[in-house]
């Protein structure tokens, strides 16, 4: 016979019932928590790269690449066509003034030259026999001319008598002008014997003036031959580091050809290039900052080239620190070469996120986490960028690389 239950006994069973649901509710409830937790994107601050809004001057730049090269580099060129015969030094050695690098098969060139050392003892000699002559010659017109004018001093001489005479009444008249006639024909050629020789005098210094000048030129070409000859023995022409040497024994070289550059290896400048619609930010005595991994070296920009080479143009920048440590011939660099000043502007820091003017994506720091902003940046130099909108002074904002995030808008920061 089955007993009624009591209601307390039903309500307390009701109550059970309750609290089982409640408590597997609760606990579903935090499971989705922990496991949502769990689950939840957390960086660490120690592991980003977090930049501070500030406000401050901006000196504004434009960035260009550069390569690292030797700031004193000197080509050594073949002054005549040969072949190589011997090497006496290699790439990388160590030379001084004057020391051999290689030599070239000089035979026929010092065959020429002996010809000309023959040519020019000719030349000498034959101004030697013309000066010879030419004393020879004013020696003979000088006796010819001492001869005529005692030939008309005799006349004259003659004449006076001849007029003596016709005073006194013993000689005639007729006698008296054939003497005149005489001496003034004597006369005569004694003038023109003269101007003779005034000319030829001047006549000979000329002819002797031409050869002169004829030998002068023969020895300059001469002096050009025996330094042309002296520089085919390729030698080192400063103290430096050979750089590059045509080590081909035998092979064909042509006048003008390179056979050996040397390099200082311990002064560089930076030669560097920018795309040609920057070329009206960049000149001469532009300040220049040189980035080669942390390290930053100060520079001026020392030359611009005028022409544009498939859209680049290219310019040097001399060196504050010319032999810093971290400077190597053909390092790569970034260049940065400073343009205008901008003064009380936002800034933030610069890094690999920047590419230039426009709107970026951003994570900032708030309350414990990172959301993620829209901002506008501008124009940037090698350290800083300009904030038009989107971010306030003393913002901290994450500048490393954050690509892997970008469809996250909320990170939690720990």
């Amino acid at each position: 016979m089955d007993r009624q239950i009591s209601k307390e006994v039903r309500r307390r069973e009701q109550l059970r019932r309750v609290l089982k649901a409640a408590a597997g509710a609760g606990a579903l409830a935090l499971a989705v928590w922990l496991t949502s937790a769990l689950l939840q994107t957390r960086l660490q601050r120690r592991d980003l790269q977090i930049s501070v809004i500030d406000r401050g001057m901006l000196e504004l730049s434009v960035s260009a690449s550069g390569k690292v090269v030797p700031a004193f580099e000197e080509i050594v060129n073949s002054p005549i066509t040969s072949r190589i015969l011997e090497i006496y030094r290699r790439g990388g050695d160590s030379v001084d003034v004057g020391t051999p690098i290689l030599r070239l098969d000089l035979q026929a060139a010092e065959t020429e030259y002996g010809k000309l050392l023959d040519e020019e003892q000719m030349k000498v000699l034959q101004l030697e026999q013309l000066r010879v002559s030419n004393r020879n010659r004013l020696s003979e017109m000088e006796m010819q001319l001492k001869v005529s004018r005692m030939e008309l001093n005799r006349k004259e001489v003659e004449l006076r008598n001849e007029r003596y005479l016709d005073s006194l009444g013993a000689g005639t008249t007729d006698r008296v002008r054939q003497v005149e006639l005489s001496y003034d024909v004597s006369r005569l050629q004694l003038d023109e014997e003269e101007h003779k020789y005034v000319n030829e005098q001047s006549l000979a210094a000329a002819d002797l003036k031409v050869k002169m000048l004829e030998l002068a030129i023969f020895r300059k070409g001469l002096s050009e031959t025996r330094r042309t000859l002296e520089d085919a023995r390729i030698r080192s022409p400063r103290k430096a580091i050979l750089t590059y040497v045509n080590s081909e024994v035998g092979a064909q070289v042509q006048q003008g050809s390179r056979v050996a550059i040397v390099s200082d290896l311990s002064h560089f400048k930076i030669e560097g290039e920018i795309a040609d619609s920057y070329g009206d930010r960049i000149a001469p005595g532009s300040r220049a900052v040189i980035r080669i991994g942390r390290e930053r070296i100060g520079g001026v920009v020392s030359d611009v080239t005028p022409l544009s080479r498939n859209g680049v143009i290219s310019f040097t920048v001399q060196l504050e620190d010319d032999n810093h440590t971290r400077l190597r011939s053909g390092l790569k660099t970034d260049v940065y070469v400073m343009n205008a000043i901008r003064d009380d502007v936002l800034r933030i820091a610069n890094a690999s996120y920047y590419t230039g003017r426009g709107a970026y994506e951003l994570f900032a720091v708030s309350d414990g986490q990172l959301v993620r902003r829209r901002v506008q940046l501008g124009d940037s130099n090698f350290e800083h960028v300009e904030v038009i909108d989107g971010l306030e002074e003393g913002d901290e904002v994450v500048v490393s690389d954050m690509s892997e995030y970008g469809q996250k808008s909320k990170i939690r920061l720990r």
